[in-house]
């Protein structure tokens, strides 16, 4: 069956138009109730988060009434980074958590996640069959078996709690200033407390959320605001997080930026100094910068890669046994803590690093030198393929055989937006904007 609904991270488009549409709501909602309730049992219970968004009520809403409709019991948790929900699902026996966020995209959009018992995010697999069960007709429960619904006050302070203990014990943030860049999320009440809390002196902004103001100029994909934060109140560091918090950026105390990458260069080396890297092995997607791979080359550890999605790095984790990954935009996946990319998690075992060693955040984001990379969007309307366009094919290949030896070219269909991503790595920098421009402007021509 070929997928619709089911993107690289769920279902996700701008809300109140399909698929983001409180009937679709709560036919997933009913669907995946279906598929998690098959042996028929009444015990079987779901946790729903969210994150600031305005259309959240709506979604929760009518996910709660396809839920209970099948005979899911329902716990609200309010609105929660993605990893709580992950961590949640598990610590509170659930059969199925749900996140409804759309992550680092504008108030307008928004998405739906799901998590099986285990707290990872559903297989391609599981996911195809909840879809199919959308197209058909699903079975409801009989009327003394519907579900029952209610909101859990503490949700959000377990999960604090847990985020406390992934920071090594004897150490504390004593005498550090950090900004926390919430994104006006969901972590706009979590992070700033757990930070506080392990002793930091806490510059908070993005923490005034209306429902419309979601990465609006702030978070890990606007680190503008934050940096600007971290020069001006003389901060030793800057934390930026996105929407649902599962991904984050690093700023030292000059403003400069470190994503991913750099996030997981230094984990890999530290883990691996203390014999804690699994298999030697980092696992990233192929946007991952080259001078990443060389750099752990270099160190004698791998870099495996896998294709763009964090659930894809997180397969591959699963399945070769290895407990770190990530992507390059700011998803840092730990197993040894969360099951998805936890920002927050993360930025703690930054910190750690900072309070353990003493060194400057300007010191510790620096782990690499970069190849040069460029990334650049080509926006098409619904029914186009470009990329099926014998000329952008033509072009593709020109371009492909040019670079060869000096670098690579990566093209792909965005899973969460309309978009054709052109990314392209180069030593020659005159070069690699060529090839770029070259195949935006087929795709273009194309669209």
């Amino acid at each position: 069956m070929t997928r619709k609904l089911f993107g690289t991270d769920g279902v996700r488009g701008t809300a109140n138009v399909y698929p983001m549409t409180a009937e679709m709501a709560l036919k997933l909602g009913a669907a995946a109730g279906r598929y998690f309730r098959r042996d028929g049992s009444t015990a079987h219970r779901v946790v729903i988060g969210k994150d600031t968004r305005l259309s959240g009520y709506m979604l929760e809403n009518a996910l709660t009434a396809g839920l209970t409709s099948t005979g899911m019991n329902v716990l609200l948790l309010g609105p929660v980074p993605t990893p709580a929900v992950g961590f949640l699902t598990r610590s509170m026996r659930a059969d199925l958590g749900v996140m409804i966020s759309a992550s680092h995209n504008p108030h307008q959009d928004n998405g739906i996640k799901f998590f099986g018992p285990d707290g990872f995010k559903l297989s391609d697999a599981a996911e195809t069959e909840i879809e199919a069960t959308v197209a058909g007709e699903i079975q409801l429960a009989q009327a003394q078996n519907i579900g029952r619904a209610k909101r859990i006050e503490d949700a959000l302070g377990r999960y604090e709690e847990y985020a406390k203990t992934t920071f090594p014990q004897g150490l504390r943030l004593d005498g550090l200033k950090v900004v926390i860049d919430c994104a006006n999320g969901a972590a706009y009440k979590a992070a700033p407390e757990v930070l506080w809390e392990l002793g930091a002196e806490v510059i908070p902004i993005g923490v005034s959320p209306n429902g419309k103001n979601i990465n609006e100029r702030c978070g890990s994909t606007h680190t503008q605001t934050a940096a600007e934060a971290v020069v001006a109140h003389g901060a030793h560091v800057g934390i930026s997080l996105d929407g649902d918090a599962d991904r984050v950026m690093i700023l030292d105390e000059t403003g400069h930026v470190a994503d991913g990458d750099q996030i997981m260069a230094m984990l890999a080396a530290r883990w691996a100094d203390e014999g804690r890297l699994r298999g030697g092995t980092l696992v990233a997607t192929v946007m991952s910068n080259l001078g990443l791979e060389r750099f752990l080359t270099g160190r004698g550890l791998r870099l495996e890669r896998t294709a763009v999605g964090d659930r894809y790095v997180v397969e591959a984790m699963r399945r070769g046994g290895f407990n770190l990954g990530g992507e390059q935009s700011g998803h840092i996946v730990m197993t040894d803590y969360a099951t998805t990319g936890d920002g927050l998690i993360a930025g703690l075992q930054f910190l750690a690093e900072m309070a353990r060693s003493g060194r400057a955040a300007s010191e510790l984001i620096r782990q690499f030198e970069t190849v040069p990379q460029m990334l650049k969007n080509v926006r098409y309307a619904a029914g186009k393929e470009p990329l099926k366009s014998e000329a952008v094919r033509a072009v593709i290949a020109a371009k492909t055989e040019a670079i060869a030896g000096k670098g690579r070219i990566l093209i792909r269909k965005s899973g969460t937006e309309p978009l054709i991503r052109v990314m392209a790595e180069c030593e020659d920098e005159a070069m690699l904007r060529h090839v770029v421009d070259e195949i935006v402007g087929a795709v273009q021509s194309a669209v």
